[in-house]
Protein backbone atom coordinates (compact mmCIF):
# COMPACT_ATOMS: atom_id res chain seq x y z
CA UNK A 1 0.00 0.00 0.00
CA UNK A 2 1.41 3.22 -0.86
CA UNK A 3 1.54 6.10 1.05
CA UNK A 4 3.86 9.16 1.54
CA UNK A 5 5.42 9.88 5.52
CA UNK A 6 4.83 12.99 6.94
CA UNK A 7 7.38 14.27 8.78
CA UNK A 8 11.25 13.98 8.88
CA UNK A 9 13.00 10.28 9.13
CA UNK A 10 13.56 8.67 12.16
CA UNK A 11 17.01 9.03 14.19
CA UNK A 12 17.77 5.32 13.16
CA UNK A 13 16.87 5.74 9.82
CA UNK A 14 18.59 9.08 9.52
CA UNK A 15 20.71 10.01 6.47
CA UNK A 16 24.39 9.70 6.75
CA UNK A 17 25.86 12.82 6.38
CA UNK A 18 28.61 11.71 5.28
CA UNK A 19 27.86 9.98 2.20
CA UNK A 20 24.11 11.52 1.85
CA UNK A 21 22.59 7.51 1.40
CA UNK A 22 20.05 6.32 4.48
CA UNK A 23 21.04 3.00 5.96
CA UNK A 24 18.53 0.24 4.92
CA UNK A 25 17.39 -1.71 7.19
CA UNK A 26 16.13 -4.71 4.47
CA UNK A 27 16.05 -7.44 7.36
CA UNK A 28 13.47 -5.28 8.75
CA UNK A 29 11.28 -5.32 5.27
CA UNK A 30 11.74 -8.82 5.15
CA UNK A 31 10.59 -9.86 8.98
CA UNK A 32 7.65 -7.20 7.97
CA UNK A 33 6.91 -9.25 4.82
CA UNK A 34 6.79 -12.52 6.69
CA UNK A 35 3.94 -10.50 9.15
CA UNK A 36 1.94 -9.35 6.22
CA UNK A 37 1.80 -12.62 4.73
CA UNK A 38 0.76 -14.43 8.34
CA UNK A 39 -2.07 -11.48 8.90
CA UNK A 40 -3.29 -11.63 5.36
CA UNK A 41 -4.08 -15.38 6.02
CA UNK A 42 -5.22 -15.05 9.31
CA UNK A 43 -7.74 -12.67 7.89
CA UNK A 44 -9.21 -14.66 5.40
CA UNK A 45 -9.04 -18.17 6.49
CA UNK A 46 -12.58 -18.65 7.61
CA UNK A 47 -13.31 -18.15 3.83
CA UNK A 48 -12.14 -22.06 3.37
CA UNK A 49 -13.12 -23.23 6.56
CA UNK A 50 -16.76 -21.76 7.31
CA UNK A 51 -18.64 -25.42 7.02
CA UNK A 52 -16.94 -27.08 9.98
CA UNK A 53 -16.57 -23.85 11.70
CA UNK A 54 -20.44 -23.35 11.63
CA UNK A 55 -20.90 -26.94 12.35
CA UNK A 56 -18.93 -26.95 15.28
CA UNK A 57 -20.13 -23.33 16.71
CA UNK A 58 -23.69 -24.37 16.02
CA UNK A 59 -24.46 -21.56 13.79
CA UNK A 60 -25.36 -20.92 10.05
CA UNK A 61 -22.90 -20.19 7.70
CA UNK A 62 -23.86 -16.75 7.19
CA UNK A 63 -22.76 -16.42 10.64
CA UNK A 64 -19.68 -17.72 10.61
CA UNK A 65 -19.07 -15.48 7.68
CA UNK A 66 -19.56 -12.30 10.20
CA UNK A 67 -16.14 -13.17 11.58
CA UNK A 68 -14.76 -11.14 8.46
CA UNK A 69 -17.51 -8.79 8.85
CA UNK A 70 -16.55 -7.56 12.59
CA UNK A 71 -12.57 -8.05 11.49
CA UNK A 72 -13.17 -5.33 8.34
CA UNK A 73 -15.62 -3.15 10.79
CA UNK A 74 -12.83 -3.05 13.64
CA UNK A 75 -10.26 -2.30 10.96
CA UNK A 76 -12.00 0.80 9.65
CA UNK A 77 -12.19 2.33 13.05
CA UNK A 78 -8.72 1.31 13.45
CA UNK A 79 -7.39 2.82 10.34
CA UNK A 80 -9.00 5.69 11.05
CA UNK A 81 -7.35 6.48 14.54
CA UNK A 82 -3.92 4.63 14.05
CA UNK A 83 -2.63 8.06 13.06
CA UNK A 84 -3.42 9.78 16.67
CA UNK A 85 -1.61 6.70 18.39
CA UNK A 86 1.56 6.59 15.54
CA UNK A 87 2.01 10.47 17.26
CA UNK A 88 2.52 9.41 20.83
CA UNK A 89 4.52 5.92 20.41
CA UNK A 90 7.86 4.29 19.00
CA UNK A 91 6.58 2.76 15.55
CA UNK A 92 8.45 -0.04 16.13
CA UNK A 93 6.85 -0.54 19.64
CA UNK A 94 3.29 0.05 17.44
CA UNK A 95 4.79 -2.14 15.18
CA UNK A 96 5.84 -5.54 17.59
CA UNK A 97 2.28 -4.70 19.90
CA UNK A 98 0.11 -5.26 16.61
CA UNK A 99 1.82 -8.78 15.76
CA UNK A 100 1.65 -9.56 19.69
CA UNK A 101 -2.30 -9.12 19.08
CA UNK A 102 -2.26 -11.07 15.93
CA UNK A 103 -0.71 -14.14 17.96
CA UNK A 104 -3.45 -13.65 20.18
CA UNK A 105 -6.03 -13.52 17.90
CA UNK A 106 -5.04 -16.99 16.02
CA UNK A 107 -5.08 -18.37 19.85
CA UNK A 108 -8.18 -17.24 20.60
CA UNK A 109 -10.05 -18.35 17.46
CA UNK A 110 -8.25 -21.93 17.60
CA UNK A 111 -9.51 -22.42 21.41
CA UNK A 112 -12.56 -20.60 21.15
CA UNK A 113 -15.59 -22.34 23.01
CA UNK A 114 -18.42 -20.72 21.48
CA UNK A 115 -19.49 -17.74 18.77
CA UNK A 116 -18.86 -15.02 21.12
CA UNK A 117 -15.28 -16.16 21.78
CA UNK A 118 -14.62 -16.48 18.08
CA UNK A 119 -16.09 -12.95 17.09
CA UNK A 120 -13.44 -11.56 19.72
CA UNK A 121 -10.54 -13.05 18.10
CA UNK A 122 -11.98 -12.26 15.01
CA UNK A 123 -11.93 -8.54 15.96
CA UNK A 124 -8.55 -8.62 17.27
CA UNK A 125 -7.15 -9.63 14.20
CA UNK A 126 -9.22 -6.32 12.47
CA UNK A 127 -7.44 -4.14 14.77
CA UNK A 128 -4.14 -5.58 13.43
CA UNK A 129 -5.61 -4.99 9.74
CA UNK A 130 -6.40 -1.36 9.88
CA UNK A 131 -3.40 -0.84 12.07
CA UNK A 132 -0.41 -2.40 10.59
CA UNK A 133 -2.08 -1.87 6.71
CA UNK A 134 -2.34 1.86 7.38
CA UNK A 135 1.46 2.07 8.81
CA UNK A 136 3.24 0.22 6.17
CA UNK A 137 4.11 2.80 3.67
CA UNK A 138 5.22 5.25 5.70
CA UNK A 139 7.39 2.38 7.93
CA UNK A 140 8.90 1.69 4.74
CA UNK A 141 10.63 5.54 4.31
CA UNK A 142 11.60 5.24 7.22
CA UNK A 143 13.43 1.50 6.53
CA UNK A 144 15.08 2.44 3.44
CA UNK A 145 16.12 5.16 0.89
CA UNK A 146 13.61 6.89 -1.04
CA UNK A 147 14.63 5.37 -4.34
CA UNK A 148 14.12 1.95 -2.56
CA UNK A 149 11.07 2.56 -1.23
CA UNK A 150 8.70 0.99 -4.34
CA UNK A 151 11.05 -2.34 -3.75
CA UNK A 152 10.07 -2.34 -0.64
CA UNK A 153 6.43 -1.96 -0.84
CA UNK A 154 6.95 -4.93 -3.60
CA UNK A 155 8.07 -7.20 -1.32
CA UNK A 156 5.21 -6.04 1.31
CA UNK A 157 2.80 -6.61 -1.58
CA UNK A 158 4.25 -10.17 -2.64
CA UNK A 159 3.79 -11.55 0.73
CA UNK A 160 0.03 -10.35 0.81
CA UNK A 161 -0.40 -11.90 -2.77
CA UNK A 162 1.57 -15.41 -1.50
CA UNK A 163 -0.71 -15.71 1.15
CA UNK A 164 -3.82 -14.85 -1.46
CA UNK A 165 -2.36 -17.48 -3.21
CA UNK A 166 -2.12 -20.36 -0.39
CA UNK A 167 -3.93 -19.34 2.12
CA UNK A 168 -7.44 -20.76 0.98
CA UNK A 169 -6.26 -23.92 -0.60
CA UNK A 170 -3.83 -24.65 2.95
CA UNK A 171 -7.06 -23.72 5.09
CA UNK A 172 -9.37 -26.23 3.22
CA UNK A 173 -6.15 -28.76 3.43
CA UNK A 174 -5.42 -27.89 6.91
CA UNK A 175 -8.92 -28.36 7.54
CA UNK A 176 -9.73 -31.68 6.06
CA UNK A 177 -6.68 -32.86 8.15
CA UNK A 178 -6.22 -31.13 11.36
CA UNK A 179 -9.89 -29.53 11.99
CA UNK A 180 -10.57 -25.72 11.23
CA UNK A 181 -9.25 -25.15 14.84
CA UNK A 182 -5.58 -26.66 14.13
CA UNK A 183 -6.12 -24.39 10.98
CA UNK A 184 -5.92 -21.25 12.80
CA UNK A 185 -3.14 -22.48 15.26
CA UNK A 186 -0.61 -23.14 12.82
CA UNK A 187 -0.85 -19.57 11.96
CA UNK A 188 0.28 -18.58 15.55
CA UNK A 189 3.90 -19.55 15.18
CA UNK A 190 4.38 -18.06 12.28
CA UNK A 191 2.88 -14.97 13.81
CA UNK A 192 5.80 -15.22 16.25
CA UNK A 193 8.94 -15.85 14.10
CA UNK A 194 7.78 -13.08 12.72
CA UNK A 195 7.45 -11.03 15.83
CA UNK A 196 10.65 -11.77 16.82
CA UNK A 197 12.46 -11.73 13.80
CA UNK A 198 11.03 -7.49 13.82
CA UNK A 199 11.61 -7.22 17.23
CA UNK A 200 15.49 -8.22 16.05
CA UNK A 201 15.49 -6.59 13.00
CA UNK A 202 13.66 -3.02 13.07
CA UNK A 203 15.16 0.02 14.13
CA UNK A 204 13.87 2.38 16.47
CA UNK A 205 11.42 4.71 14.79
CA UNK A 206 10.66 7.08 17.47
CA UNK A 207 7.12 9.04 17.42
CA UNK A 208 7.22 11.86 14.95
CA UNK A 209 5.70 15.48 14.87
CA UNK A 210 3.54 16.09 12.27
CA UNK A 211 2.92 19.00 10.32
CA UNK A 212 -0.51 21.30 11.10
CA UNK A 213 -3.55 20.19 9.33
CA UNK A 214 -1.76 16.92 7.51
CA UNK A 215 -3.16 13.33 8.48
CA UNK A 216 -6.85 14.48 8.19
CA UNK A 217 -8.60 11.89 6.05
CA UNK A 218 -11.69 13.19 5.98
CA UNK A 219 -11.34 16.69 4.42
CA UNK A 220 -10.34 15.47 1.09
CA UNK A 221 -14.08 13.61 0.76
CA UNK A 222 -14.96 17.49 0.14
CA UNK A 223 -13.28 16.51 -3.40
CA UNK A 224 -15.96 15.57 -5.96
CA UNK A 225 -13.68 13.28 -7.60
CA UNK A 226 -12.44 11.66 -4.60
CA UNK A 227 -15.95 11.29 -3.09
CA UNK A 228 -16.97 9.11 -6.56
CA UNK A 229 -13.67 7.11 -6.63
CA UNK A 230 -14.22 5.84 -2.85
CA UNK A 231 -18.33 5.05 -4.23
CA UNK A 232 -16.48 2.70 -6.99
CA UNK A 233 -13.23 1.27 -4.86
CA UNK A 234 -16.15 0.47 -1.93
CA UNK A 235 -18.63 -0.77 -3.92
CA UNK A 236 -16.06 -3.20 -5.85
CA UNK A 237 -14.79 -4.78 -2.79
CA UNK A 238 -18.48 -5.18 -0.90
CA UNK A 239 -19.57 -7.08 -4.17
CA UNK A 240 -16.22 -9.02 -4.31
CA UNK A 241 -16.48 -10.15 -0.92
CA UNK A 242 -20.71 -10.73 -1.01
CA UNK A 243 -19.75 -13.42 -3.30
CA UNK A 244 -16.24 -14.77 -2.13
CA UNK A 245 -16.95 -15.34 1.02
CA UNK A 246 -19.44 -17.98 0.82
CA UNK A 247 -17.73 -19.90 -2.35
CA UNK A 248 -16.90 -22.86 0.24
CA UNK A 249 -20.65 -23.63 0.55
CA UNK A 250 -21.67 -22.78 -2.73
CA UNK A 251 -18.80 -25.07 -3.99
CA UNK A 252 -20.18 -28.15 -1.78
CA UNK A 253 -23.55 -28.06 -2.17
CA UNK A 254 -24.23 -26.60 -5.91
CA UNK A 255 -20.64 -28.06 -7.31
CA UNK A 256 -20.42 -30.86 -4.90
CA UNK A 257 -16.67 -30.45 -4.92
CA UNK A 258 -15.31 -32.54 -2.20
CA UNK A 259 -12.33 -31.94 0.06
CA UNK A 260 -9.48 -32.73 -2.71
CA UNK A 261 -11.30 -30.59 -5.57
CA UNK A 262 -12.37 -27.96 -3.21
CA UNK A 263 -8.69 -27.40 -2.40
CA UNK A 264 -7.72 -27.51 -6.44
CA UNK A 265 -10.28 -25.47 -6.95
CA UNK A 266 -9.13 -22.60 -4.16
CA UNK A 267 -5.86 -23.00 -5.27
CA UNK A 268 -6.78 -22.75 -8.99
CA UNK A 269 -8.13 -19.27 -7.56
CA UNK A 270 -5.03 -18.10 -5.83
CA UNK A 271 -2.61 -18.91 -8.14
CA UNK A 272 -4.36 -17.18 -11.16
CA UNK A 273 -4.58 -14.26 -8.45
CA UNK A 274 -1.23 -14.19 -7.82
CA UNK A 275 -0.31 -13.92 -12.66
CA UNK A 276 -3.15 -10.96 -12.40
CA UNK A 277 -1.43 -9.02 -9.70
CA UNK A 278 1.74 -9.65 -11.82
CA UNK A 279 0.75 -8.65 -15.26
CA UNK A 280 -2.24 -5.87 -14.18
CA UNK A 281 0.59 -3.43 -14.25
CA UNK A 282 0.94 -3.82 -18.10
CA UNK A 283 -3.05 -3.24 -18.53
CA UNK A 284 -3.10 -0.03 -16.26
CA UNK A 285 -0.14 1.58 -18.66
CA UNK A 286 -3.10 1.36 -20.79
CA UNK A 287 -5.62 3.63 -18.89
CA UNK A 288 -6.77 3.49 -15.35
CA UNK A 289 -10.03 3.48 -15.30
CA UNK A 290 -10.30 1.84 -18.31
CA UNK A 291 -9.22 -1.40 -16.44
CA UNK A 292 -10.97 0.07 -12.93
CA UNK A 293 -14.18 -0.17 -15.16
CA UNK A 294 -13.77 -3.50 -17.13
CA UNK A 295 -12.47 -5.34 -14.33
CA UNK A 296 -16.00 -5.14 -11.91
CA UNK A 297 -17.95 -5.66 -15.57
CA UNK A 298 -16.18 -8.60 -16.14
CA UNK A 299 -16.57 -9.89 -12.60
CA UNK A 300 -19.78 -9.41 -12.41
CA UNK A 301 -20.83 -11.86 -15.92
CA UNK A 302 -18.72 -14.36 -13.95
CA UNK A 303 -21.21 -14.33 -11.01
CA UNK A 304 -23.97 -14.33 -13.20
CA UNK A 305 -22.21 -17.46 -15.27
CA UNK A 306 -21.76 -19.13 -11.84
CA UNK A 307 -25.70 -18.93 -11.09
CA UNK A 308 -26.35 -20.68 -14.68
CA UNK A 309 -23.10 -23.46 -14.39
CA UNK A 310 -21.98 -23.94 -11.17
CA UNK A 311 -23.32 -27.09 -10.57
CA UNK A 312 -20.29 -28.03 -13.54
CA UNK A 313 -17.08 -28.64 -11.38
CA UNK A 314 -14.97 -27.83 -15.19
CA UNK A 315 -17.03 -24.82 -15.46
CA UNK A 316 -17.08 -23.63 -12.28
CA UNK A 317 -12.70 -23.63 -11.77
CA UNK A 318 -12.63 -21.78 -15.56
CA UNK A 319 -14.93 -19.40 -14.02
CA UNK A 320 -13.49 -18.82 -10.48
CA UNK A 321 -9.98 -18.72 -12.21
CA UNK A 322 -10.70 -16.23 -13.55
CA UNK A 323 -12.71 -14.60 -10.88
CA UNK A 324 -9.05 -14.53 -9.22
CA UNK A 325 -7.23 -13.61 -11.94
CA UNK A 326 -9.07 -10.02 -12.16
CA UNK A 327 -10.11 -9.69 -8.36
CA UNK A 328 -6.34 -8.86 -7.55
CA UNK A 329 -5.53 -6.72 -9.93
CA UNK A 330 -7.99 -3.97 -9.49
CA UNK A 331 -6.49 -3.17 -5.90
CA UNK A 332 -3.34 -2.51 -7.73
CA UNK A 333 -5.28 0.25 -9.79
CA UNK A 334 -6.84 1.92 -7.59
CA UNK A 335 -3.91 2.33 -5.23
CA UNK A 336 -2.00 3.77 -8.47
CA UNK A 337 -5.13 5.79 -9.03
CA UNK A 338 -4.94 7.14 -5.49
CA UNK A 339 -1.03 8.22 -6.26
CA UNK A 340 -2.08 10.08 -9.43
CA UNK A 341 -5.59 12.24 -8.11
CA UNK A 342 -3.37 12.84 -4.72
CA UNK A 343 0.07 12.94 -5.12
CA UNK A 344 0.40 15.52 -1.91
CA UNK A 345 -2.17 14.07 0.09
CA UNK A 346 -1.32 9.86 -0.69
CA UNK A 347 -1.01 9.11 2.97
CA UNK A 348 -4.52 10.49 3.82
CA UNK A 349 -5.66 9.01 1.03
CA UNK A 350 -4.64 5.46 1.76
CA UNK A 351 -5.72 5.58 5.21
CA UNK A 352 -9.24 6.73 3.68
CA UNK A 353 -9.25 4.09 1.26
CA UNK A 354 -8.00 1.69 3.74
CA UNK A 355 -11.04 2.45 5.62
CA UNK A 356 -13.70 2.32 3.07
CA UNK A 357 -12.61 -1.18 1.56
CA UNK A 358 -12.11 -2.88 5.05
CA UNK A 359 -15.69 -0.87 5.67
CA UNK A 360 -16.88 -2.89 2.71
CA UNK A 361 -15.81 -6.12 2.90
CA UNK A 362 -17.93 -5.94 6.07
CA UNK A 363 -20.98 -4.71 4.53
CA UNK A 364 -20.68 -7.63 1.24
CA UNK A 365 -19.98 -10.49 3.42
CA UNK A 366 -23.17 -9.22 5.82
CA UNK A 367 -25.41 -8.65 3.74
CA UNK A 368 -24.36 -11.33 1.28
CA UNK A 369 -24.59 -13.82 4.43
CA UNK A 370 -28.10 -12.33 5.17
CA UNK A 371 -29.18 -13.63 1.67
CA UNK A 372 -27.51 -16.46 1.51
CA UNK A 373 -29.15 -17.95 4.43
CA UNK A 374 -32.75 -16.81 3.83
CA UNK A 375 -32.52 -16.82 -0.03
CA UNK A 376 -29.49 -18.98 -1.23
CA UNK A 377 -26.82 -18.40 -3.22
CA UNK A 378 -28.74 -17.26 -6.31
CA UNK A 379 -29.41 -13.89 -4.25
CA UNK A 380 -25.70 -13.62 -2.92
CA UNK A 381 -24.36 -14.08 -6.50
CA UNK A 382 -26.91 -11.22 -8.17
CA UNK A 383 -26.06 -9.04 -5.29
CA UNK A 384 -22.40 -9.53 -6.02
CA UNK A 385 -23.25 -8.43 -9.68
CA UNK A 386 -24.79 -5.64 -8.78
CA UNK A 387 -22.75 -4.15 -6.60
CA UNK A 388 -19.99 -4.67 -9.25
CA UNK A 389 -21.42 -3.47 -11.91
CA UNK A 390 -22.24 -0.36 -9.78
CA UNK A 391 -18.64 0.25 -8.99
CA UNK A 392 -18.13 0.42 -12.94
CA UNK A 393 -20.69 3.19 -13.10
CA UNK A 394 -18.76 5.35 -10.08
CA UNK A 395 -15.38 4.75 -11.84
CA UNK A 396 -17.21 6.31 -14.96
CA UNK A 397 -18.72 9.09 -13.33
CA UNK A 398 -14.72 9.80 -11.48
CA UNK A 399 -13.33 9.87 -14.60
CA UNK A 400 -15.64 12.15 -16.12
CA UNK A 401 -14.96 14.54 -13.12
CA UNK A 402 -11.30 14.05 -13.83
CA UNK A 403 -11.70 15.59 -16.58
CA UNK A 404 -12.65 12.41 -19.22
CA UNK A 405 -9.15 11.15 -18.67
CA UNK A 406 -7.84 7.78 -18.93
CA UNK A 407 -5.03 7.57 -17.31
Amino acid sequence: MTARTIGGPSASAAFDERNGSQPAHWGGVFAMTLCVFALIASEFMPVSLLTPLAFDLHVTEGMAGQGIAISGACAVLTSLSISTVARKINRKTLLLSLTALMCLSGAIVGVAPNYLTYMAGRALIGIVVGGFWSMLAATAMQLVAPSKVPRALALFNGGNALATVVAAPIGSCLGSTVGWRGAFFCLVPIALIAFAWQWISLPSMPAQQRAAGSGSVFRLLGNRRVRLGMLGVGLFFMGQFALFTYLRPFLETVTRAGASSLSLILLAIGISGFVGATVIGWFLRKGVYLMLAIIPVLMAVIAVALMMGGESAAVTTVLLSAWGLLATGAPVGWWMWIAQTLPADAEAGGGLMVAVVQLCIALGSTLGGVLFDRSGYQSTFAFSAALLLLGAFMVFLTARADGGEST
